[in-house]
C-alpha cells in the first residue's frame, strides 16, 4: 500500500498533485476518493464488510465499493476498477453526486475526502478479494437505517456520512434503470 499514490485536490476537486495514501489519511489532506452503490433488482443496496486487516476501519460494514483514482486514472474509471478489485463485479456506474468530508477514523488518521458517489444496478454476485472485504449482504434502505440507528459503530464513518442522502437518490436511480439490472 506504500507505493499507492492519490490524487491531492483542493474544495472543488481540482487536482494540487499526488501524495502517497497512508500519508495523505494520516496528514488529513484533502484528496479524491470513489464510492460505489450497487442496488439489486429489489432496491437492495449491497455491503460489504472491510477485511479484517484494513489499516483503517477494519470488519466494518460500508458501501458496496470505495477507493481512490490513481495519478493520470479517470474518476469513473477508478469505480469501475475498485468494484472489479475489491467485489469481482464489472456493472454499468452511473455518476450520482459528489461531497466533500474530513472524517475521523482514529489512530491518528482522517478520511478527508471529495468524494465522488456512483451507483449501479445488478443481480451479479461478488467475488470477493479477502484483502479487501470479508463479507456481503444485500439489504433493505430502511433495514440499513434502522441498523444505523441502533449500531452506528458497526459501519464506516464516511458511510455514515453519505448514506442520509441514499435513499432519495436511489429512488430517482432505480426508477429510471430498473431495466438495467
Amino acid at each position: 500500500m506504500s507505493e499507492i499514490e492519490v490524487i491531492l485536490v483542493d474544495a472543488a476537486d481540482r487536482p494540487l498533485g499526488k501524495m502517497e495514501k497512508l500519508a495523505a489519511h494520516t496528514q488529513g489532506i484533502l484528496h479524491r476518493a470513489i464510492s460505489v452503490y450497487v442496488f439489486n433488482s429489489r432496491g437492495e443496496l449491497m455491503l460489504q464488510r472491510r477485511a479484517s486487516d484494513k489499516y483503517h476501519c477494519a470488519g466494518l460494514w460500508s458501501n458496496t465499493t470505495c477507493g481512490h483514482p490513481l495519478p493520470q486514472e479517470a474518476t469513473a474509471d477508478a469505480a469501475q476498477r475498485r468494484l472489479y478489485e475489491e467485489m469481482g463485479l464489472r456493472a454499468q456506474l452511473t455518476p450520482v453526486f459528489e461531497l466533500y468530508y474530513n472524517l475521523a477514523l482514529g489512530n491518528g488518521m482522517s478520511e478527508h475526502e471529495y468524494g465522488h458517489v456512483f451507483f449501479a444496478c445488478s443481480d451479479r454476485l461478488p467475488c470477493l478479494n479477502p484483502q479487501e472485504a470479508d463479507g456481503w449482504r444485500y439489504a433493505a434502505l430502511a433495514d440499513i437505517a434502522d441498523d444505523i440507528a441502533k449500531n452506528p459503530r458497526q459501519f464506516t464513518p464516511w458511510f455514515l456520512h453519505t448514506f442520509p442522502r441514499i435513499p432519495a437518490q436511489a429512488a430517482a436511480f432505480l426508477a429510471g434503470n430498473a431495466a438495467t439490472v
